[in-house]
């Protein structure tokens, strides 16, 4: 919306992508905002550097109002005992303290309910040393065609602006809207929007490919260490789950559910080596994974192997995210913050 502004979500490591790098370009690229769930993640783009305002989604824990002070990091609060102590600190430090205010507007998980938030913020009314720059609710169902339960959320935030407001504060900074809501619910904008899934080039749910044109950020990599040819009847890997029907041609490569390979891919997953699809055989261990190459022709030891990706030749093939998140009974979001911190992040 004209005067939006954008906070991005970078918590759980970037989603997996590596925080600082992609936080860094995010900066470059002109974002109001960046969005951790907690301090810690806030101090390590402070330490590396970044300046933008970080908002701390899921607040401050007893005990890091004085970190959240010297990094500059704005918690989200829904408790007033945080809020004391946020508020001492930033008197020590001698500074006003930044903070968003979050409303449970339907997700039932922090924030405050409607009818506490006159006592809350009248409580806030006596800490000299915090401002009230935003506030803020999340939606819980916006991957659901069907919006009305959205659209009631978005009516519950109105009315508790109205209430603030009609308190004495004045909150420039009025936000609800993740990735899904920011592209099917306009009328939720508000001051500010917080993509997270669609940041990285992942949609949600299949619906959303003819909603909106994604590009996903990454690809996730391997190659084959080991090939060997095995006779009928050979098992592989463990619980001998896999048991070959046919002489069959093996390629093991480097990456287990260590990695972000998940253990649920065993024997149902699909993984791309020369262009083509091929199946894994066995179970996904902690640090190898076994294929089935025998359908494809000429390959060989340091062939690569895309997990979530598409080839570099023109086969047209690809595995994204949501299908191996389909495949997994889970969410893109848990495919991708499982990529663990041993897998090398390159960038380009």
């Amino acid at each position: 919306s004209p005067g939006a502004k954008l906070l991005s979500v970078v918590k759980a490591n970037a989603y997996g992508h590596g925080v600082v790098e992609v936080a860094s370009e995010l900066v470059r690229l002109g974002t109001d905002f960046l969005g951790v769930a907690i301090a810690r993640e806030g101090i390590e783009l402070r330490s590396a550097g970044v300046e933008v305002p970080i908002l701390l989604l899921g607040g401050i824990f007893p005990g890091e109002a004085e970190e959240a002070v010297a990094f500059n990091l704005t918690p989200v609060l829904y408790n007033l005992d945080r809020a004391v102590e946020l508020n001492a600190s930033a008197g020590a430090a001698g500074v006003r303290q930044k903070i968003h205010v979050k409303i449970d507007t339907g997700m039932g998980r922090i924030g405050l309910l409607p009818d506490d938030i006159e006592a809350f913020f009248t409580g806030l009314k006596k800490l000299g040393n915090i401002e009230v720059e935003g506030v803020m609710s999340h939606l819980s169902d916006t991957e659901n065609p069907d919006k009305s339960y959205s659209a009631s959320q978005r009516e519950r935030f109105i009315s508790a602006l109205d209430l603030i407001r009609s308190l004495g504060f004045a909150p420039d900074c009025t936000h609800i809207s993740n990735s899904a809501g920011t592209v099917t619910l306009p009328e939720a904008r508000f001051d500010m929007v917080r993509p997270g899934l669609m940041l990285y080039g992942v949609y949600p749910t299949g619906d959303f490919t003819k909603k909106i044109d994604l590009k996903p950020v990454m690809g996730l990599r391997s190659a084959i260490i080991s090939l060997k040819k095995v006779p009928v009847g050979s098992a592989i890997s463990y619980g001998r789950t896999f048991i070959t029907e046919r002489e069959t041609l093996i390629a093991t490569i480097p990456a287990g559910y260590a990695d972000g390979v998940p253990k649920r891919l065993s024997a149902t997953g699909e993984v791309l080596v020369r262009g083509k699809r091929a199946h894994i055989a066995g179970v996904v261990c902690m640090d190898m994974t076994t294929i089935d190459v025998t359908d494809i022709e000429g390959v060989e030891c340091g062939d690569e192997v895309v997990i979530i990706g598409a080839t570099d030749n023109s086969s047209g093939e690809e595995i994204t995210a949501l299908e191996v998140a389909e495949r997994c009974g889970t969410i893109p979001y848990e495919i991708l913050c499982n990529v663990s911190g041993r897998v090398p992040r390159v960038y380009s």
